[in-house]
């Protein structure tokens, strides 16, 4: 073998070892750390007339850490703020709860994670419902952290939403993954023939969330596989975010947008699949 051809080979093994390598930095450094605005559109029959138009930021899966994802929960709140939109609507998972040990551990980022998103503003409110990393930690804990920074938990129940003369009903459940999920409760107070908007942590319970009478789910969980790699599909889902992993999905008459998240879990990375800020506009349709 000739010095030429051995330099050759080298050159093309260093080449491919620094385009690894700067694959990686971005998926550690960059890209878990640069939110990135999807604006989606979304017509709903029942929806109320005089509100076309109302407009909703949509935040999940915060994994609260003093290193990794605080940068990204503040860039998204900046970015929140700058669109103003008409509510902000939070789907959980404020927390990491360990896989081994104490799982409550993650209670202490709680409060930190409440602090950071209190800033957001919206017109009517900052709504918020547990994911089960938070229904691990502890329910109550992260709720009140939640609660004394402002934002508004709902568990299992509806509130209504008034606007320019029209009305729709925003409901939340607990976690479908450890069960603690009624939706029938959440609906009870909601009349027959007026839209709903339920936040639900799980996006795989819309199969369920089908059967009533609901129109719009918001959900997150699935991270959108957070390490996606081209031609293949996302190396780890977790149960309940198999199915609608990311994006619009329509299952009946239920429309379901399935957020991916702005931290990240087990591993500080993200590959193809950058932290999301949700900016959806509600029409009539």
């Amino acid at each position: 073998m000739s010095p030429r051809q051995i330099s050759r080979r080298k050159f093309f093994g260093l080449a491919a070892s620094a385009g690894v390598a700067a694959i990686a930095a971005d998926g550690v450094l960059f890209e878990p750390m640069r939110p990135s605005i999807v604006r989606k559109e979304v017509l709903l029959k029942r929806w109320p007339a005089r509100m076309d138009g109302f407009t909703i930021a949509l935040l999940s899966d915060f994994h609260y850490d003093a290193i990794f994802s605080v940068h990204p929960i503040q860039s998204a709140v900046e970015m929140v703020n700058r669109a103003r939109p008409d509510l902000v609507l939070l789907t959980g998972d404020f927390v990491t709860s360990p896989p081994f040990g104490d799982r409550s551990r993650g209670l202490a980022d709680a409060e930190p994670c409440a602090q950071l998103l209190q800033n957001l503003q919206a017109t009517h409110g900052r709504w918020a419902v547990m994911g089960n990393h938070d229904v691990i930690a502890g329910t109550p804990q992260v709720t009140a952290a939640l609660r004394a920074a402002g934002l508004a938990v709902l568990s299992n129940s509806a509130v209504p939403i008034e606007h320019n003369g029209g009305r729709f009903w925003l409901a939340g459940v607990g976690d479908a993954l450890l069960k603690t999920a009624d939706l029938h409760s959440a609906l009870q107070p909601v009349p027959p023939d007026e839209a709903v908007i339920l936040m639900a942590h799980e996006p795989d319970y819309a199969d369920y969330v089908a059967r009533y009478p609901v129109d719009l789910q918001l959900s997150g969980h699935s991270h959108g596989g957070q390490i996606r790699l081209p031609l293949a599909p996302p190396l780890y889902l977790p149960p309940l975010g198999r199915k609608y992993i990311s994006g619009m999905h329509k299952i009946g008459e239920l429309m379901l947008y399935t957020n991916i998240g702005l931290g990240t879990i087990t591993i500080p990375v993200r590959l193809n699949c950058p932290p999301e800020v949700t900016l959806i506009t509600v029409r009539r349709g």
